[in-house]
């Protein structure tokens, strides 16, 4: 128990040094590749993501999408990727090569679609080589370029704000 939370401050200050050395250079490029982080517990309707991608002219296959599980009993078949706090070790490594993946791929838009606070989550999207990083209040506003507070469940709001930001920011 006392190693656990050794660990979880362990990756805190590295998520803490990441986010006090990232350089905000958020380029004009439209946006070709979209990564999405969801967790499971506040949303887990992948097909939505895709189909929102699909109307916005994204290929499917420049998408990628990973889902957060606290316990790998509750995972689908159909998920892309999914990862849990198994999936990390001390000062901010990651355990999972298909995560690994995921945070070196440079897409043009991550989207962190979650509210709660989950060091793992937080760890992903601070660590992803995403261009421009759009997600949900949380309580580290340092993690993101744009922050759109709505709740979960409210995913035709957040498209319908995200679309909008993306538009005047000259992505799409």
């Amino acid at each position: 128990m006392i190693l656990k939370v050794f660990k979880e401050k362990s990756n805190q200050k590295y998520i803490n040094k990441l986010l006090s050395a990232r350089q905000v250079a958020v380029s004009n490029n439209k946006m070709n590749t979209v990564g999405v982080i969801l967790s499971v517990s506040e949303f887990s309707d992948f097909e939505s993501f895709r189909l929102f991608f699909k109307s916005l002219g994204i290929q499917a296959a420049k998408t990628k999408i990973i889902a957060f599980v606290e316990d790998t009993k509750d995972t689908n078949e159909l998920w892309d990727t999914y990862f849990n706090p198994k999936d990390f070790g001390w000062k901010g490594k990651i355990n999972n090569i298909d995560l690994q993946i995921f945070v070196d791929t440079k897409f043009d838009v991550l989207i962190s679609y979650y509210k709660e606070n989950h060091l793992e989550l937080n760890l992903i999207t601070a660590s992803s080589k995403a261009n421009f990083k759009v997600g949900l209040t949380n309580e580290d506003e340092r993690l993101f370029d744009l922050m759109i507070d709505v709740k979960p469940k409210e995913f035709s709001v957040f498209k319908d704000e995200l679309k909008k930001y993306l538009t005047v920011l000259n992505k799409l």
